[in-house]
């Protein structure tokens, strides 16, 4: 009985694994969708790089950093 609990256990956890990883692997990709919209709406004059954060919260200052340097590029 032990023997099968233990595996029951050890299923129980892979399943939670993948299920964790499949949600952070979503919202990783939701994340960059936005920040490419980010830099499509500066390249096209709709919004200014200071107005990033009042605009998308979601972001963080690493990826406001990142949308900087990304735009600073393409300029």
């Amino acid at each position: 009985l032990s023997s099968k609990e233990v595996e029951v256990v050890t299923i129980m956890m892979s399943l939670f694994d993948d299920e964790q990883i499949m949600r952070t692997y979503a919202k990783d990709m939701e994340r960059e969708t936005t920040k490419r919209n980010v830099i499509t709406m500066i390249e096209k004059g709709r919004i200014k790089v200071e107005e990033i954060s009042a605009f998308f919260p979601e972001l963080t200052s690493d990826d406001v950093e990142e949308i900087e340097r990304a735009v600073m590029q393409l300029a």
